[in-house]
């Protein structure tokens, strides 16, 4: 089990040597670092590793001292760790226990800590797309668009009974936020590593604008050694 913080670049495609086009989601990994290890014998009572991802700027002010733009607290987290840079962002992934040995405290993680044909799981934020419909949400057909119908081309129709039980059940599917939200799309294939440019290749489409930060994780649903 391993796992990277990264950031979308973007989505690109490529032919193999078979001429197959294959669509890609591009995701920058380099900068990853281990900032804390967990296991079940210590205090947590399990196994995970925390990993940091993204620069951090100082605040640079006339007459003080340059300073990271990040609370006390997370300053010190990466502090104790003896990493001298601090970074934006922090997520803890869980693991067996046999695969702590793998990472150490202050290690940097670079793109080739993937390889060629690992499945991952990938969780980002989707794009926000505010107060919408139901047909837009969640992909009602609407009304009728014939005779008959008066401005109810696009509504949700009845959303429950009067007498009896004179409420809506709670999960109606009604308008309302859409978007913004935390997805995880599983068994996503590893195609490509360029080294060079500290980024991977991941086969299909990530949830999240270009720029956002996803999480890469070995697939939970695939077996691995």
């Amino acid at each position: 089990m391993k796992g990277l913080i990264g950031k979308k670049v973007g989505m690109t495609q490529f032919f193999d040597p078979l001429g197959n086009r294959i669509v890609v989601t591009v995701v920058h990994v380099d900068g990853n670092v281990v900032v804390q290890k967990k296991s079940e014998a210590g205090t947590d009572g399990y196994a995970a590793v925390k990993l940091g991802y993204g620069s951090v700027h100082k605040s640079e002010k006339e007459g003080t001292e340059p300073r990271w733009r990040l609370s006390r607290p997370e300053v010190g987290v990466f502090a104790k760790a003896g990493i001298a840079e601090p970074r934006k962002h922090v997520f803890e992934i869980r693991l067996r226990e046999q695969d702590l040995a793998d990472y150490e405290v202050g290690q940097e993680l670079t793109s080739e800590f993937f390889k060629v044909g690992e499945w991952v799981d990938a969780t980002g934020t989707t794009k926000g797309r505010g107060f919408t419909g139901v047909m837009k949400r969640h992909n009602f057909a609407g009304g009728k668009a014939s005779h008959g119908v008066h401005e109810f081309y696009r509504h949700g129709g009845s959303i429950g009974c009067s007498a009896y039980p004179a409420r809506v059940f709670k999960g109606k599917k009604m308008a309302g936020q859409y978007g913004n939200e935390r997805v995880t799309i599983q068994n996503l294939s590893i195609v490509g590593v360029l080294p060079e440019d500290g980024c991977v290749l991941v086969k299909g489409a990530i949830p999240g604008p270009n720029g956002g930060v996803v999480l890469l994780r070995s697939a939970t649903k695939k077996t691995h050694n």
